[in-house]
């Protein structure tokens, strides 16, 4: 089955002002990963790993943050999620690059959360 290509709608530009109106930037993003930190005593004590990438640059200040939203960690007869987490500012690494450091706590699920931190990749690392 062949689909369909959208029609491209073909728009008349007569001012600098009317294209920056017109084009939506795209901001970078950051692949993560990382572990829980341990929850529940005994043998039921464990963690979970998860990785993901987090959603577009967001202005604050004079840096930007991300918003994370990842649907389940890894599963261990339950899953986690992270919901509505941010990350902290950029933190320069060399050569114009940045990563970020996230800290935070999972949905409950199983009658526990977990906490956890991490740092982000670097942003377009081959670039």
């Amino acid at each position: 089955m062949q689909m369909k290509r959208p029609a491209i709608k073909k728009v008349r530009i007569t001012s600098t002002k009317q294209v920056k109106r017109r084009v939506k930037v795209q901001r970078h993003v950051h692949e993560f990963e990382g572990s829980t930190k341990l929850a529940e005593e005994g043998a039921d004590r464990h963690n979970h790993r998860f990785a993901g990438v987090t959603g577009q640059a967001i202005r604050v200040g004079n840096s930007h943050v991300h918003e994370i939203e990842l649907e389940k960690t890894d599963f261990l007869n339950h899953f986690h999620n992270l919901k509505k987490i941010r990350t902290g500012p950029a933190i320069p690494v060399g050569n114009g690059k940045h990563v970020h450091f996230v800290t935070g706590q999972t949905t409950l699920n199983d009658g526990h959360v977990h906490q956890f931190n991490f740092a982000t990749l670097i942003q377009s690392p081959l670039v």
